[in-house]
């Protein structure tokens, strides 16, 4: 449909603008500041450290561990396993991811976004379950979105979605998310090494588990 979210194109304002203009360079951009290949050094520091996430997730106790088992159930292949920790983390961080991971039905309208300032869109058939926490790995599209707008769509899965904003945000130096805004610390500090202040109590805490 053509005024489905998938579809959807809109022309942005502002910081909207520069995102058009990086879109196709993001990983030259970021390579450019910070003198790292994003997407490698992001998945290679990620895979290394999924074990020991799924292992962490396992023993977990309580509602948080209740909800981290129901997305151990999903961890089939390398996808799967890469969606799941990125679904876990902010949970391990007291974190609620709920408002940053969006998912939506092929058929809705740009209403459903309108509330998201920023986050990452699963876009899904309408024959599938919406229950929470589902990691839906054969989703339709992953999008980002932007003040409540679709800015780069069909992104594959959403590890490379979630790889491609922190790059954006980064290259764009875009105050990180409130909800998320220990889950982008972590990828900054731990996964990509980037940065030299002293970690917060809950991500060194993490990052010390993930050392075991």
């Amino acid at each position: 449909m053509e005024d489905s979210v998938r579809l959807r194109r809109r022309t942005l304002h502002c910081v909207l603008d520069l995102v058009a203009q990086l879109s196709m360079s993001i990983l030259a951009e970021f390579n450019r500041i910070c003198g790292k290949n994003l997407q490698t050094e992001f998945f290679q520091e990620l895979d290394r450290f999924i074990p020991r996430f799924l292992d962490i997730f396992k023993a977990k106790g309580g509602d948080t561990g209740c909800k981290l088992k129901k997305i151990l159930q999903q961890t089939s292949d390398i996808i799967g396993r890469r969606t799941a920790v990125l679904h876990g983390l902010p949970l391990l961080l007291g974190e609620d991811p709920t408002d940053f991971y969006k998912t939506c039905f092929d058929s809705d309208d740009d209403e459903v976004l309108s509330s998201i300032s920023i986050g990452i869109l699963t876009v899904i058939s309408e024959d599938c379950e919406t229950t929470p926490y589902l990691l839906h790995l054969d989703a339709l599209s992953t999008a980002i979105i932007l003040e409540g707008k679709v800015v780069m769509d069909d992104l594959g899965n959403l590890p490379k979605a979630m790889c491609t904003l922190f790059g954006l945000m980064y290259a764009l130096n875009l105050e990180y998310p409130p909800v998320m805004k220990n889950t982008f610390d972590f990828i900054q500090r731990v996964i990509l090494s980037l940065g030299h202040k002293s970690l917060k109590p809950r991500i060194q805490s993490l990052k010390t588990l993930l050392m075991q």
